[in-house]
């Protein structure tokens, strides 16, 4: 997959110009490849847009959500509580006044993989049914996952960062779905819980 292609496409279709697309693709790159970034990195923007790809038809406004994955973790600290909501402020300010795109479905969409909760909106549910994904993976692939979140949260040790993230996983088990979708749900969703069981289990 051709993340810049993809990209590139996408900013010409809503109204860049060749010169901005491709300083926009620099920032971009530079943001999801820093050192510190072991999931929230390309890789994961380019599973996100594999699942996009599957699904496109199925949503309403796809530039919009695709625009959205592209930046949901552009603003990424382990330290801080609102990556999603300066992520989605900085969408926003990228985006020249005549653009062709629903800014207010851009900024609530990123804003919404914070707590991955049911949206009003069908596409913004894709949306997080996509950043979720990772949650069903085979457990090898799952087991790497969680170590490469353990990686970015190393500023804290075991004694925080364990009880921490055995309290978030467990937040996802008390919701009566994981998955906004139908299709994620009867997909993935018992495989996402098995696995969020057995990473609390290693955690306690």
């Amino acid at each position: 997959m051709n993340l810049q292609k993809i990209y590139s496409e996408l900013l010409n279709n809503i109204g860049f110009s060749a010169n901005e697309i491709h300083q926009k693709w620099t920032d971009l790159e530079k943001a999801y490849s820093k050192k510190s970034r072991h999931y929230h990195n390309l890789t994961h923007l380019k599973e996100m847009i594999e699942s996009f790809e599957t699904y496109s038809n199925r949503l309403q406004n796809p530039n919009e959500i695709l625009f959205s994955i592209f930046y949901h973790d552009f603003v990424y600290s382990a330290s801080k509580k609102d990556n999603e909501l300066k992520s989605a402020e900085y969408a926003l300010t990228i985006l020249p006044q005549n653009v062709n795109l629903n800014k207010q479905l851009v900024f609530d969409a990123i804003c919404a993989t914070q707590q991955h909760q049911h949206n009003a909106n069908e596409d913004i549910n894709w949306l997080i049914d996509f950043d979720l994904k990772i949650l069903a993976k085979d457990w090898d692939d799952y087991k790497t996952y969680l170590e490469q979140i353990r990686k970015e949260y190393l500023i804290y040790p075991d004694l925080l960062y364990k009880p921490g993230r055995a309290k978030a996983l467990k937040h996802f088990l008390e919701y009566e779905f994981i998955f906004q979708t139908d299709e994620f749900r009867n997909l993935y969703e018992e495989k996402a819980r098995r696995n969020i069981e057995k990473e609390i289990s290693l955690l306690i």
